[in-house]
């Protein structure tokens, strides 16, 4: 049994993570504590980095931590590394990402998804990194319960639904942090004992 400490305080990201993860061989729990590092970083794994270094420091066991983000076209990339201090609530920051949008031609309100996630040693070392994506539009009003964040207003082309339409299961086959954490899940079985 290989035990991964998630670095987060996020609960949606725990049960997100968990919900993805089919190695029954890998079980992950979160920083116990205070845990509240200083996200001060340039790129979304410079953050996820000072999360899974901070929880190392802790904890002495591995960690992994993810920083994950919109990034919107026709805003310049953001909100980016800033999503979730957009606004003081999910709902606001909805709000305001529709208002910024608004005259916006559904074909120029292109977006994606990042996550990136990286791996620390017991010491505290970086020793993996993964970064996944997910592609689509914001849609001009939020759809759908599920989920947390922007997915009431991500909208995925190919199947007509906003990410927070999708079932679950559906949505942690593709979404960003499945597509950054089956190959980092994959890479923890073939290289940590």
């Amino acid at each position: 049994m290989i035990k991964i400490i998630l670095a987060t305080s996020n609960p949606h990201k725990l049960d997100e993570m968990n919900a993805i993860n089919k190695n029954k061989n890998i079980v992950f729990d979160v920083v116990k504590g205070d845990f509240d590092p200083v996200e001060n970083g340039k790129t979304f794994e410079e953050n996820a980095a000072i999360k899974a270094k901070e929880a190392s420091r802790i904890t002495k066991e591995y960690c992994l931590a993810d920083d994950s983000g919109l990034c919107v076209d026709a805003l310049e990339g953001r909100p980016g590394l800033y999503s979730a201090r957009y606004a003081p609530t999910q709902k606001e920051r909805i709000e305001k990402l529709i208002n910024e949008l608004k005259g916006v031609p559904y074909d120029d309100r292109g977006a994606h998804f990042v996550c990136s996630m990286v791996l620390t040693d017991p010491d505290g070392k970086v020793i993996h990194s993964e970064t996944g994506r997910v592609f689509g539009y914001i849609n001009d009003c939020a759809k759908g319960t599920n989920g947390f964040g922007f997915d009431p207003v991500f909208l995925l082309s190919e199947y007509n639904k906003t990410m927070a339409e999708l079932p679950e299961e559906e949505k942690n086959k593709i979404s960003h942090r499945a597509n950054a954490l089956t190959p980092m899940l994959k890479w923890i079985a073939r290289n940590i004992k």
